[in-house]
């Protein structure tokens, strides 16, 4: 055991030394995550809990318009002003004369405008939700005014009372997932991770063994007294370690810096990701003991790599391709370990959830460490 651990610690020290891996280890992955989770909405929050902003412009100097906006908070908006609209998709003019228009008993229109030009979960939950809070304060005002004795005309104390009264009929509405939406940096960081993970485990895999090779150094390994066993657990120990300084780092920046949702499942995240990197490992020992030069073991790992992140759901996500194709992401190593984190971190499933996904994930790690085992060569 001494052996197989001082040879992946001295692995490691050498992989880390080359200053122009921590490029492609956590500068190229987080770059990616960050500009797909921005393009496809950076929305990370708790659909139970969820609360898009809405610029509010009030023209209305009356209270009607404050109890408006008191009510668009009780159901789930948070008004914000025009200088503070970055991250609104849609916003509400309250007309002047909002409050007499309304104690006149007159029709008063509210303007609903864009802001910016994008269509996402957003603009149609402030579209639900605006809808609603309109149906609530209207509601609202008709209570008040049959409250009212007759000849009393209707004020803010009035309505108030209405407001604040308890609500005998209850709505338990959620999203299918009770954990983030998977959109923004909630899908794109699991996916990039997983795509980055196995891509640059097979090319330092391979490549290192292929250099090793070439200069002699897995001959002189071979005849020291260590066993085949000891030097391939060794090179693997290696691998899986450097895949966890990328899983660590990347899955701290992503919790602190980009607000990923992991809740109570690291242990399960954990699990996946380090027997991903057992997977990737292996089949980049497997490669390094198949092909000398490391231009080709780099070119190879690519044309592996790419495809396994594309059809496991990397890229995009897996509902929007045909049956039969996501049939088969579930039975690939990244399309595997994406159900798994999605079962974790977007469903908040527990870890019974993942067993299926990570028999998959063992059956190929076992799969390539016997390949690897069959084409040894120093």
């Amino acid at each position: 055991m001494k052996e197989i651990l001082d040879i992946g610690f001295n692995d490691l020290r050498v992989f880390l030394k080359d200053k122009s891996a921590f490029i492609w280890l956590l500068a190229m992955p987080l770059g990616f995550a960050y500009f797909m989770g921005f393009v496809s909405g950076g929305y990370s929050g708790d659909p139970k809990n969820a609360q898009p902003e809405i610029v509010i412009v009030n023209q209305d100097s009356g209270y009607m318009s404050q109890l408006f906006l008191e009510v668009l908070g009780q159901e789930g908006l948070r008004p914000v002003s025009r200088e503070n609209q970055e991250g609104a998709a849609r916003g509400l003019e309250i007309p002047e004369g909002f409050t007499e228009m309304i104690l006149s008993k007159k029709e008063s229109v509210l303007e609903f405008f864009k802001v910016g030009s994008d269509e996402d979960q957003r603009s149609f939950l402030v579209q639900v939700v605006l809808g609603r809070a309109v149906i609530a304060f209207n509601g609202y005002l008709l209570e008040a005014a049959q409250d009212l004795p007759s000849g009393v005309e209707l004020d803010e104390a009035a309505i108030r009372a209405v407001m604040e009264k308890e609500n005998p009929i209850g709505l338990d509405a959620r999203f299918a997932g009770r954990k983030p939406i998977p959109v923004g940096f909630n899908l794109s960081l699991p996916g990039n991770l997983v795509m980055y993970l196995m891509v640059n485990l097979m090319i330092f895999g391979g490549a290192g063994i292929a250099a090793e090779r070439r200069s002699g150094v897995l001959r002189r390994m071979s005849i020291s007294p260590i066993s085949k066993a000891q030097l391939l657990g060794g090179k693997l120990l290696g691998l899986i370690l450097l895949g966890c300084v990328q899983i660590v780092v990347l899955i701290s920046l992503g919790r602190f810096l980009f607000g990923l949702n992991i809740g109570e499942n690291l242990p399960g995240i954990l699990v996946t990701l380090i027997m991903l990197s057992w997977v990737a490992g292996s089949l980049g020992l497997m490669i390094g003991f198949l092909i000398k030069s490391e231009e080709k073991v780099v070119g190879l790992s690519l044309m592996i790599g790419l495809p396994l992140a594309a059809l496991g759901g990397c890229w995009w996500p897996i509902e929007v391709v045909s049956e039969s194709l996501q049939t088969l992401a579930l039975f690939l190593p990244t399309g595997a370990a994406l159900k798994a984190l999605h079962q974790l971190i977007t469903f908040g499933a527990d870890f019974s959830s993942i067993l299926g996904p990570l028999g998959i994930l063992a059956a190929f790690g076992l799969a390539a460490n016997v390949a690897a085992v069959k084409c040894f060569r120093v």
